[in-house]
C-alpha cells in the first residue's frame, strides 16, 4: 500500500505520542477501564500496552477507506509487541539496565520499525490466512486484558521498577 509521506510521519509521531500518554493514564485516572490501555506498573508485560494500542489505532485510521489496508499492519503488530518484550527482556532482566533513555529509545524504535514494515507489504490481501493476522491481534488484546486484571507470577508480570531487574548471572 502506499501512503502519503505526510500522513505516514504525522501519523507515526501521533501514535508515539499517544504511547507517552498512555504510560501515564492508570496514574492519572485509576479504574479497571484504563488498566486496559495504560500500565498499571513497571512490569514488560505492561508495557506492551504502549505498543499495542497506539499502533493499531493509527494502523485503523490509516487504513479507514482501504478494504483490507489494514491486513499488514495485524501482521505486523504480534511481532513488535514479541519484539518490545524481547529487548525489554534482554535490556532490563539480562543486563540489569535501568536507564530511561534506553527504554525511550527501544519505543520509539519499534514503533518505527512496525511503521517501516507495515508500509513493506503489497496487496493483494485476500485469502483464509489473512484472517490469522486478525485472530492473532484479538487473541493479544483478550491477552492483554486478562493478564491486567489477572496477573500470572513470573518476571515477565513483575512490576521492575519494585524489584530491580537483574538475573543471577551464573559465574
Amino acid at each position: 500500500m502506499i501512503y502519503p509521506k505526510r500522513q505516514l510521519i504525522l501519523t507515526a509521531a501521533a501514535a508515539i505520542l499517544a504511547g507517552c500518554v498512555l504510560h501515564f493514564l492508570y496514574e492519572w485516572q485509576p479504574s479497571a477501564i484504563t488498566a486496559l490501555f495504560s500500565p498499571v506498573n513497571e512490569s514488560l508485560w505492561e508495557h506492551v500496552k504502549l505498543v499495542f494500542w497506539p499502533f493499531l489505532g493509527a494502523a485503523l485510521l490509516l487504513n479507514r477507506d482501504r478494504p483490507g489496508g489494514a491486513r499488514p499492519w495485524l501482521l505486523v503488530l504480534p511481532g513488535l509487541c514479541a519484539l518490545t518484550l524481547i529487548l525489554g527482556w534482554v535490556y532490563h532482566v539480562a543486563l540489569g539496565g535501568e536507564a530511561l533513555w534506553v527504554d525511550i529509545a527501544i519505543y520509539v524504535l519499534v514503533m518505527l520499525l512496525g511503521f517501516w514494515l507495515a508500509t513493506r507489504f503489497s496487496g493483494p490481501f485476500k485469502g483464509g490466512k489473512w484472517v490469522l493476522p486478525i485472530v492473532a491481534v484479538i487473541a493479544l488484546a483478550l491477552l492483554i486484558g486478562w493478564f491486567t486484571l489477572y496477573p500470572p507470577e513470573g518476571l515477565l508480570f513483575r512490576d521492575l521498577a519494585a524489584v530491580g531487574s537483574w538475573l543471577p548471572l551464573p559465574c
